[in-house]
């Protein structure tokens, strides 16, 4: 493995066990970052762990769901005593709605979708701080959406989830751009992953964002999502702050 650009850094990925925190872990132990993997599947996570290993890297597990506080303070006190710090935090972690408009969204859908998109990264990022304040620096970098730009590209939910997640990605970039922590996210276009959908294709969501979807183009493969959020999260972006980086072929040209 090279030993670049993170050369012994601390870096937190959630969502890490598949599709772009998998890739985006991947990246980072390649550039000599040691990885703490975070997932609510033990299996796949520890299958990116092995992954890491195998290649020659330095890499170790957590397991949980992220909206619950003890599990955000395990991962930041396990990448603290174990990797010396935390110099990266990628709040990759998300779920899909069911593309329902808001007529359509019941409570278990809307509180679900915002308290895992939404809720989780703010918790992460609220305990990570005062470790990577400590440092005199850090780089967080969100996995917002297509959806955090406009209003077509998902349903009630999910959409005001990832509208957050931009709010608090220029909030997080105003407020400690003075103590050396940057915040940026990329907003991926359609992207091969293994994230679930559950559509109702006759509901009234699903039909009304359908000719919005005509634009997307050819999807991204997760490496090329990991390779922006690696770049954001790099030495060379040091003075992107606050970009919401859209990773989506043209789409949000279109």
């Amino acid at each position: 493995m090279s030993s670049t650009g993170f050369a012994g850094r601390s870096v937190v990925v959630t969502g890490a066990g598949s599709g772009i925190g998998r890739a985006a872990a991947l990246r980072f132990a390649q550039e000599g970052a040691k990885v703490l993997v975070a997932d609510l599947n033990k299996e796949t996570a520890e299958q990116t762990v092995e992954e890491v290993r195998a290649a020659g890297g330095t890499a170790l597990a957590v397991i949980g769901d992220l909206s619950e506080q003890a599990v955000v303070d395990e991962i930041v006190a396990t990448a603290v005593a174990t990797h010396g710090g935390l110099d990266v935090l990628v709040n990759n972690a998300g779920i899909m709605d069911r593309m329902s408009a808001a007529g359509e969204t019941d409570d278990a859908e809307w509180e679900r979708v915002i308290r895992v998109n939404l809720t989780a990264p703010f918790l992460l990022t609220r305990a990570a701080l005062p470790h990577m304040l400590a440092k005199g620096g850090g780089a967080i970098v969100f996995t917002a959406s297509e959806a955090s730009l406009r209003g077509s590209a998902a349903g009630a939910a999910y959409t005001a989830s990832k509208h957050g997640i931009a709010g608090l990605t220029k909030s997080l970039a105003v407020m400690y751009r003075n103590e050396g922590i940057r915040t940026n996210a990329i907003a991926p276009g359609a992207t091969v992953t293994n994230i679930q959908l559950d559509v109702q294709p006759d509901a009234h969501g699903p039909a009304a964002l359908r000719p919005y979807f005509v634009g997307a183009g050819k999807p991204a493969d997760a490496a090329e999502q990991a390779a922006a959020i690696v770049f954001l999260a790099s030495d060379a972006a040091a003075n992107i702050n606050g970009a919401i980086l859209p990773v989506d072929n043209g789409w949000s040209a279109v």
